[in-house]
């Protein structure tokens, strides 16, 4: 008697191709919890410049996903900085590009009129800046949204993986 086995290349193509696909599901998992950071990042940010900028990235590393989120370079990422951490008192000096080579005190003594101006407004001729408390926005954000995060990655991996089968086709979140 003979046994004919049909099917036996696209099983062990299947397992052949299982670790890719168990990646590209962890992938999309990092990229489902993000967005529920990233949102609640962007509702929080100080400043337009900072919400229009924050992003996020998803690695799979060798024993663990990272998922990271970010401001990208710029106005807005310097504005976020400054809002997470707070800034201590600083003086404020004069842009090279305005000042022609010359002091802050000297800028200030040729000004028409006799201080030095910011905004179009006499700020006086010592600028000093006491500092900005510190208005966290991204730690808060994962503190506040660690466990949404984490059921949103469950629930996609979930979706990806049924009756302890790998689903098929592209993974959602693959092309962020």
């Amino acid at each position: 008697m003979t046994v004919a086995v049909t099917g036996l290349d696209d099983v062990q193509r299947y397992i052949r191709n299982a670790p890719d696909r168990i990646k590209r599901i962890l992938r999309g998992a990092g990229h489902a919890g993000g967005r529920v950071i990233v949102a609640e990042a962007k509702a929080e940010a100080p400043a337009d410049e900072t919400r229009e900028n924050i992003f996020k990235t998803v690695e799979i590393l060798d024993d663990h996903i990272r998922v990271t989120i970010d401001v990208k370079p710029g106005w807005g990422r310097s504005l976020a900085i400054w809002a997470e951490y707070g800034t201590v008192g600083h003086y404020i000096s004069v842009d090279a590009k305005q000042s022609g080579g010359r002091t802050t005190r000297r800028v200030n003594t040729l000004a028409k009129t006799g201080t030095l101006v910011i905004n179009g407004k006499p700020v006086g001729a010592t600028v000093w800046h006491p500092g900005a408390r510190q208005a966290p926005f991204l730690r808060p954000a994962v503190h506040l949204k660690l466990a949404e995060a984490t059921r949103a990655a469950q629930a996609y991996i979930d979706e990806q993986i049924r009756n302890g089968a790998i689903a098929g086709g592209s993974v959602a979140g693959d092309d962020e």
